[in-house]
């Protein structure tokens, strides 16, 4: 990136707050026309930049007032997208929204911006990087205090200094590589050799441990995984709609009528959760059911936590069921109003460390709530430092990784500086500095119109 304005040289407009009526409503205007813009809207002279100021605005056909707007100016570079940006700061009724945007349509010299347009050219104009861009929209989309945390390290430079700090390291350690090419003639003493292979190798490790928090980040961004299983009639679709709050499953008494998995994205303690209802695990002859059995067995192999859900009516645990259980399965026993823990309970568990509840009165549900957002807690709060939260951070990550693998391997020291600038490459493209076309498209697809 050399800091050049967006090369199209196109004036762009979007509303910048959010959709639907409100008080006040946020239209931003970016290009090398902002000003000319202004002028047509009936704004003859320009605000003070940075300042706002009270304007009639009006439609550039027939100079009818459309609305009153405060309007500040921020002359590029030294604004968000690095361009000529305008804010027009109006009421927020639909009439004068639509009203407004016709107006900057009419004056013929804007479009309407595409999704993530505006973030996008704030990175094609150097004032983003990468990783910065995708945090503005995760704090868009952000739902739960500690997706919000999580983008804002983001955002604030935590991922792309830690990935910069490596990538500095790796360009100066191919100095020393390079010497081994240049004076191969010569005899350099082996600890330049052996200098060179430390470094290598002490960087891959600390690469790889960062690369170990790759679903941690990806957990927080879009919601950790939980399923509740168990044998049919347990409770579970009962469970399901008293965390959601509504009815999102069906319940009875018949027992199979969960055939396939249904999901709920919720908040618990601060994060964003995807709980699954699954269908009750037992042998069946119905070919349906087996197939929503067969889903619940291999949606336990991932999900993060398992909550089981034990009837407390039935005389023995399913060793179908059983076999679902393991470290990161927290075991509940429902139906509580109908007699106390089941004898065979504490013949497998810790009856001190197995809860009960009733999804039918809601008794012990707080208590429950509680340990499971403990244990979400603990999980996701294990590492403080920037974490990768996205697919293509830990594809650029493993790159990297295997590149000094290969480096340090390398009987030639030719092989090895070029492995190194392969791996400087890929960590490179994580925060746009090399190859990052074919990624644009994809990290601004999901952007919404005005960011």
């Amino acid at each position: 990136m050399d800091g050049s304005v967006n090369i199209l040289g196109e004036t762009i407009y979007a509303l910048s707050s959010g959709a639907g009526a409100a008080g006040v409503a946020v239209v931003r205007v970016s290009g090398p026309q902002v000003d000319s813009i202004l002028e047509l809207l009936g704004v003859s002279t320009l605000p003070v930049p940075r300042y706002a100021a009270l304007h009639n605005i009006l439609n550039p056909k027939t100079s009818e007032i459309l609305d009153q707007a405060l309007v500040i100016r921020f002359p590029g570079p030294g604004s968000f997208t690095g361009e000529d940006v305008a804010e027009l700061h109006i009421h927020g009724g639909e009439a004068v929204l639509t009203a407004v945007l016709a107006a900057l349509r009419d004056t013929g010299l804007a479009r309407m911006a595409g999704n993530g347009e505006f973030t996008r050219r704030a990175f094609e104009n150097g004032k983003l990087d990468l990783t910065a861009a995708e945090a503005i929209g995760d704090l868009v989309a952000s739902r739960t205090d500690e997706q919000r945390k999580l983008a804002l390290r983001q955002y604030d430079g935590g991922l792309a200094d830690l990935y910069e700090g490596w990538r500095s390291e790796l360009i100066a350690l191919l100095g020393y590589a390079e010497a081994e090419i240049d004076f191969s003639d010569e005899d350099l003493p082996d600890a330049l050799h052996h200098l060179v292979v430390d470094k290598i190798v002490a960087i891959k490790q600390r690469v790889i441990d960062h690369s170990n928090t790759a679903l941690l980040g990806e957990q927080i961004r879009t919601g950790f995984p939980i399923s509740i299983l168990g044998a049919p009639n347990a409770g579970k679709s009962s469970l399901m709609n008293l965390l959601a709050r509504r009815d999102v499953a069906i319940v009875s008494e018949v027992a199979g009528t969960t055939r396939d998995v249904i999901e709920v994205q919720m908040n618990l303690g601060g994060y964003a959760v995807t709980i699954s209802d699954t269908a009750g695990i037992r042998d069946s002859d119905d070919e349906i059911e087996a197939e929503g059995v067969r889903r619940a067995e291999q949606l336990a192999q991932h999900s993060a936590l398992k909550i089981v859900v034990i009837d407390a009516a039935e005389p023995v645990l399913p060793d179908r069921v059983r076999r679902v259980i393991d470290t990161d399965t927290l075991v509940v026993v429902n139906k509580s109003d109908l007699g106390p823990v089941p004898v065979w309970v504490g013949d497998i568990f810790d009856t001190q460390e197995v809860p009960t509840l009733s999804a039918k009165t809601g008794d012990g549900l707080e208590e429950f709530v509680s340990i499971i957002s403990g244990l979400v807690r603990i999980k996701l709060a294990a590492y403080e430092g920037p974490v990768p939260t996205r697919q293509r951070h830990r594809e650029s990550l493993q790159e990297c990784v295997d590149a000094l693998k290969r480096a340090e391997a390398a009987v030639l020291p030719e092989l090895a500086a070029e492995d190194v600038r392969l791996a400087v490459r890929a960590l490179g493209r994580i925060t746009g500095r090399v190859d990052i076309d074919e990624v644009l498209d994809t990290v601004f697809r999901d952007f919404c119109i005005g960011k």
